[in-house]
């Protein structure tokens, strides 16, 4: 690991009990806190997740913490809209954001044409399948951005145990993200959960960032964070453990080419030549081929959009 990366960690790498809530409260001084939670059928856990940030960093506080709360579901058919709304959150619908530019299916679309909905100074991401969720997720990664002035992008690190075996969650980060990074972005070796969907950010910078449309949103952001403010401008926190649903063998080779794909853009900035993967199911007369295409397209800058920077200046 470079020295560079050494001296990181021990600089911007906390736990989320470092800064306790009465610290993060007094440090605000109105800085308005966005959370948006970007979500596909997730009826079973989002609103779970929604009660507990309204709880216990919204309506409990004398002064709240999260200002705005926003599930964006980006076209589930089961009650995931119905369940977030209920336990208290805005919910807006994918298609209905910049409807000049139809929306694609992808992770990375919905939290683009967020910033279009939200106000906060700090935007904070937080997927809607997580267990047992904790709101130290929340609060512990927008801490860094309300008390370190320098500080403009902070992930969270966890446990991520896979069923009952604790820490062999994250394969696509171990088997493809970490040799990626420690190969091409060696200041980027020190990220615990490169690919974690729980991520804080000052609106400032991720106006300036292109989204990958789908999975490769979490690498490209980063990376090109990197590029766009330094290493030490990024920090992570300490959450705990992350339980969530995990997906089959077969999603996470195609999670795993979006991501090879997002990296190869940022190495060469050129087209891939066949941005499609092949993979193999057994079918009763043998493998069967399934050939998925690979995302391909990035959405740009947000504050090169018309519609955004009228919004700002409104």
């Amino acid at each position: 690991m470079l020295e560079e990366v050494d001296r990181w960690l021990a600089r911007r790498s906390w736990s989320a009990a470092d800064r306790p809530l009465d610290r993060l409260i007094a440090a605000k001084r109105g800085t308005k806190v966005s959370v948006v939670l970007p979500a596909l059928n997730e009826e079973a856990t989002v609103g779970a997740i929604v009660a507990t940030i309204r709880r216990e960093l919204m309506d409990a506080l004398p002064v709240p913490l999260v200002d705005e709360l926003v599930v964006i579901d980006s076209g589930s058919t089961d009650r995931t809209a119905g369940a977030a709304a209920a336990a208290g959150a805005r919910v807006v619908h994918r298609d209905k954001i910049l409807p000049r530019i139809p929306a694609v299916p992808g992770k990375g679309e919905v939290l683009w044409r967020s910033l279009l909905v939200t106000g906060g100074d700090i935007v904070c991401f937080v997927d809607a399948d997580l267990r047992e969720f904790s709101a130290d997720f929340v609060s512990g990664i927008v801490g860094p951005l309300l008390t370190e002035p320098d500080v403009q992008f902070v992930k969270a690190m966890y446990d991520r145990p896979l069923g009952e075996a604790a820490g062999q969650g994250g394969r696509v980060t171990e088997l493809v993200a970490r040799p990626l990074l420690n190969l091409h972005w060696p200041q980027l070796a020190g990220f615990v959960q490169p690919l974690g969907g729980e991520y804080a950010v000052r609106r400032s910078l991720l106006e300036q960032l292109p989204f990958p449309v789908g999975y490769g949103v979490e690498l490209g952001l980063l990376v090109d964070a990197l590029h766009t403010v330094g290493l030490d401008a990024l920090a992570q926190v300490d959450v705990g453990s992350r339980k969530h649903r995990h997906q089959d063998g077969l999603a996470l080779g195609r999670m795993a080419a979006a991501i090879y794909r997002t990296a190869q853009l940022r190495l060469s900035r050129g087209q891939l030549v066949r941005p499609a993967l092949t993979q193999f199911e057994r079918g009763v007369e043998g493998f069967v081929p399934r050939t998925y295409a690979v995302d391909t397209e990035e959405r740009p800058p947000m504050r090169s959009v018309g519609e955004y920077t009228a919004r700002r200046a409104a």
